[in-house]
């Protein structure tokens, strides 16, 4: 049983963002309609003291909390402060309590980034690559793009006081956009990270695709697009699932929950103080994320005895039939939990984008094989 060493907690369940391909607000699941807006004190007094307690019982020496959402930072600077210094007041001196925020980019006034800043918070910004692509998808809710307002707090981010607190970009893949365009619109930025994401989706609610088009042909032909360029290119951020593949590939092991066989790491504790399980399970059915359980009545030990989270930390025995005889498997590692699930199956299926994982993967393998080969010579 591996502790848990990540902890997402949603501190604002309420977004000023409508993205058409949200997997909170716009997919299976409704339960942030009976959330409370923000993350009450007597809530996150509890949830420090679950994350105290957690750690010093598997003598963790740092854990990470994630502030998620919703948007995190509609919270505002006052009750921020106020998060931080109960999280880290209730724990251990000798217990590291890193603090990063995943925002939309919307709210990163110099006002907001000073306080982060002061906090020792670092930040994760969504962003979709070119204006043209994310205005399409990160819209407000009357439908306006956000474009402009990323890039501007983005701008102020990058500045040489606040740089050292960039966490990374978040983009969610659009099979229609130009890969290495996107690329390099996210690159333009500096951030030490990219994360390309692949839209939330299963055998019930497909990705979407453009005409005539297969999921291997779409997603996996767009990765190994911008996978060559990166790959080629002299200096540039670290792609993060292409450098998980690669590690992988080369006998590592990675903390990914979307490459690779390593057991489930994280948890989340929603705004109303109930521990759910990873948060993309919510794009499979409503309910899904439930686990029953909160942090006034249970500890975090408690979560890793439910069964999703067993079977997540279980690595090869918890995968489909298909899966575990695959030669890929070690590599993939099923692909992602949430886009395996189809309703009469419940999630023992292979990845709803397995071909465009095996393009990728297999991909890459030629390309390091060719390199290693021709390193030997």
């Amino acid at each position: 049983m591996r502790p848990f060493h990540e902890f997402v907690v949603k501190v604002a369940s309420r977004c000023n963002l409508s993205c058409d391909y949200c997997y909170i607000y716009q997919m299976g699941d409704m339960t942030w309609r009976n959330q409370p807006r923000f993350m009450s004190p007597s809530v996150i007094g509890q949830t420090a003291s679950r994350i105290a307690e957690h750690a010093a019982r598997h003598q963790l020496a740092e854990v990470t909390v994630v502030l998620h959402g919703g948007e995190p930072l509609l919270i505002g600077r006052e009750r921020l402060h106020q998060i931080v210094a109960c999280l880290r007041g209730r724990s251990a001196p000798d217990v590291r309590v890193n603090v990063q925020v995943q925002t939309n980019g919307t709210l990163l006034t110099e006002d907001m980034l000073t306080e982060l800043r002061g906090l020792g918070i670092r930040v994760g910004v969504s962003l979709d690559g070119s204006a043209s692509t994310h205005d399409t998808h990160r819209l407000t809710h009357d439908r306006r793009g956000t474009y402009r307002l990323v890039a501007d707090g983005l701008r102020r981010l990058s500045s040489p006081e606040h740089r050292p607190m960039f966490a990374g970009l978040l983009c969610v893949i659009d099979p229609q956009a130009d890969p290495v365009e996107t690329y390099t619109a996210l690159a333009a930025h500096r951030p030490p990270v990219i994360d390309f994401l692949l839209p939330h989706a299963n055998h019930h609610r497909p990705p979407p695709l453009p005409e005539d088009t297969t999921v291997a042909g779409a997603y996996g032909q767009w990765l190994t697009r911008a996978f060559d360029h990166w790959y080629g290119a002299v200096d540039g951020p670290v792609v993060r699932l292409f450098h998980d593949i690669m590690a992988v590939q080369l006998g590592r092991q990675t903390r990914s929950s979307h490459i690779g066989l390593s057991p489930l790491g994280h948890v989340v504790v929603d705004v109303d103080g109930s521990i759910q399980l990873v948060d993309s399970f919510r794009s499979a059915y409503d309910g899904a994320a439930l686990t029953g359980l909160n942090v006034t009545d249970h500890d975090f030990d408690d979560a890793l005895k439910h069964p999703s989270v067993i079977a997540q930390q279980s690595g090869l025995e918890a995968l489909a039939a298909d899966c575990r005889s695959c030669t890929l498997v070690a590599v993939c590692g099923g692909g992602h939990v949430a886009h395996r699930y189809a309703p009469d199956s419940g999630f023992a299926n292979p990845s709803v984008y397995c071909t465009a994982l095996a393009l990728l993967i297999r991909h890459i393998n030629r390309r390091l094989a060719a390199d290693v080969s021709g390193a030997a010579v």
